[in-house]
């Protein structure tokens, strides 16, 4: 910790300001959409939801959303290297791929991944206009893989009035991005269309300080685009569209040796998410309805460019489709239905060395219903139910409960909630060469309860939050010695079976201070004990891997009235194990970033910063590099 005690001094300028000079003004309520597909004020949301605004995202300058939720109470990450180097996102102990990724509301999922999950490591903060993350199971408006939460990314929206923005920066390794975004009205159309590309030398994803001496580069473009067509005053077209094309660099295990260290081998990735819906709304706005087209298609493509002709070593696709209704009806003044039914097929396939490989296809036939009840001043009750019917392995239903209650207008906020999560067997686990369509889907059951409060005219906000969450049914690998029999029939270098058990609970901390309405710090602190339950096992008891069991994040940012901008940011992540025998530990950390911003004036902003200041060698994932020592600086503008 003593990296901390050098940014001391750094943060004591900060606040060097009359900090109490007058009061803050208070924050607006914050709407979210994630809970229940439905935009709600966090006010009647009984479950834990954290929201990264655009002024956040603008304020911390940071290229990688993945880096945002690091910060986020409860969330861990681990990347295979530099920026674009496969990124994993573990909230509240839950394994990596029972998190559900949406972008505009659209799963993104990769069905071709052999857990099922979703490789953050791709996705920058471009024109993302706000993150919100659920922590905690949402099975029932989410369906499957929402086990541990659910991380919803929302593009630049349409607006009323003309907005241009636009940045271009660069800094350490040759690293550069510009990103641009327009939105409007035109007549009966509303539009967001933005774009933007990203390039960086990079470093060797094999750690350099264990002899790691190639840098291992990436490049990044994408696109996205909403249309709203108004067709009367209560129906509407809704277009969304969002597109993503990486190279990056890679390094893994070469002959003749097949020990981990620098390779040639490049990675491609394409992703493409499409929604197109018709939403019409009656009874003088009292029942919304929606019927939407959600498509994702994903593809990588591996390539050794050692040899004197590059050879592709594996290709996968995935494709996903969802035909889906969603309805809202206003029974009264605080009460609420939102209910749906959804219909979706996924397919996927691969190749290795040219050589057709593995490909699936399953579906999955989904109805779920909500209530949203304020029965009294301050109380909001929800509860729903969802049932789920697959092709393979049949049906699952799921349950959820929240509560939230203020008895003093906010002031303090008490929530609860009861959630159940389920996970489908993905079609690698189902229709491999190693498959088993045998298997059941993963579950789960969690519970968490905390109190918000709020003094000093909400110049201070404090939170505590418990939680705990038992899972079972969880799909490991196994062997199958001789003689084979059963699920193993067939399969001599093993197969996928329901055997794991395990269970998270922990604490999550935050205050926020907002003194003067010039100054805010936010700081957080997370406890998580994941361990593994499954009986008889080798590892019982035992912590899972890559969830290290604190972490600490601490920010402060301040705003002078002449248009100078300032903050220091500080995470420290305590060890962890690289593996389930927990035998190979990785180190915890401690990271500091410094930040600058300065209006030149309303239209044009410069801004810079430094990454990893104190120069920290440490690794999330055992023997992967990660950056160290990093300064970038740019312009934006905005009309």
């Amino acid at each position: 910790m003593r990296r901390i005690s050098k940014l001391s001094p750094l943060l004591a300028v900060l606040v060097a300001a009359p900090a109490f000079a007058q009061p803050a003004d208070a924050p607006a309520e914050i709407i979210v959409v994630t809970a229940n597909r439905e935009a709600q004020p966090l006010s009647r949301v009984g479950q834990t939801i954290t929201v990264i605004d655009r002024a956040q995202i603008i304020t911390a300058q940071k290229n990688v959303v993945s880096d945002f939720l690091r910060d986020v109470p409860g969330l861990t990450i681990a990347r295979n290297g530099g920026v674009g180097g496969v990124t994993t996102v573990f909230i509240r102990g839950a394994e990596s791929d029972q998190t559900a990724a949406l972008i505009d509301g659209v799963k993104i999922n990769d069905p071709s991944a052999p857990g099922g999950g979703f490789d953050f490591g791709n996705l920058l903060t471009g024109n993302i206009e706000r993150i919100e993350v659920l922590r905690g199971a949402s099975s029932v408006i989410w369906g499957s893989q929402a086990i541990g939460g659910v991380v919803n990314l929302i593009t630049e929206r349409p607006t009323e009035a003309l907005r241009v923005n636009a940045r271009a920066e660069g800094g350490y390794r040759g690293t550069a991005q510009v990103v641009g975004n327009v939105s409007g009205k035109f007549g009966p159309v509303s539009a967001s269309i933005g774009g933007g590309f990203f390039r960086t030398d990079g470093i060797s994803a094999f750690n350099a300080a264990r002899g790691g001496n190639e840098r291992d580069g990436y490049r990044n473009y994408g696109a996205n685009a909403q249309f709203k067509i108004a067709l009367t005053e209560t129906i509407s077209v809704d277009l969304r569209g969002y597109y993503s094309n990486a190279k990056s660099g890679i390094d893994g295990f070469a002959p003749p040796t097949y020990a981990f260290g620098d390779t040639q081998e490049i990675s491609r990735t394409r992703q493409l998410v499409g929604y197109g819906g018709i939403n019409a709304a009656f009874l003088d706005g009292r029942f919304r309805n929606r019927i939407g087209f959600a498509l994702t298609d994903s593809r990588a493509r591996f390539t050794d460019a050692s040899a004197a002709i590059p050879f592709e070593t594996f290709a996968g696709n995935g494709r996903n489709e969802r035909l889906e209704y969603q309805g809202v009806f206003d029974i009264a003044q605080g009460w609420q239905a939102n209910f749906g039914a959804e219909r979706e097929i996924s397919r996927y396939n691969t190749s290795s060395y040219g050589f057709p490989g593995d490909r699936g296809r399953a579906s999955i036939t989904s109805g779920y219903g909500q209530l949203v009840a304020t029965p009294l001043a301050g109380l909001t009750l929800t509860g729903g139910i969802r049932h789920d019917q697959h092709n393979r392995f049949g049906g699952a239903t799921s349950l959820a409960a929240s509560g939230v209650y203020s008895p003093n207008d906010g002031a303090t906020t008490f929530r609860a909630s009861y959630s159940e999560g389920f996970k489908a067997p993905t079609l690698y686990q189902l229709q491999s060469e190693y498959g088993n369509q045998l298997l059941r889907p993963e579950r789960s059951t969690g519970y968490d309860a905390g109190v918000t409060q709020t003094l000093l005219d909400r110049t201070i906000e404090a939170s505590a939050i418990w939680f705990h969450r038992d899972s079972k049914d969880l799909i490991n690998f196994i062997s199958c010695p001789l003689p084979r029999t059963g699920i193993c029939t067939g399969r001599p270098f093993g197969t996928y079976d329901n055997v794991a058990r395990a269970t998270a609970q922990g604490v999550e901390l935050s205050l926020v201070l907002r003194p003067v309405k010039a100054l805010t710090v936010r700081t957080n602190y997370s406890l998580i004990n994941a361990e593994n339950r499954t009986p008889e096992a080798a590892n019982f008891g035992k912590r899972l891997a890559r969830r290290p069991g604190q972490s600490v994040n601490a920010a402060i940012d301040y705003r002078w009235a002449f248009g100078l901008s300032v903050g220091a940011g500080v995470t420290h992540v305590a060890s962890t194990f690289d593996n389930a025998a927990n035998t190979a530990k990785v180190p915890g950390y401690v990271l500091a970033d410094i930040r600058a911003a300065f209006d030149i004036s309303d239209k044009i902003s410069l801004y810079g910063r430094i990454e990893n200041l104190f120069n920290e060698q440490y690794e999330t994932v055992l023997r992967y590099g990660t950056l160290g020592r990093a300064a970038y600086a740019g312009v934006r503008l905005r009309y």
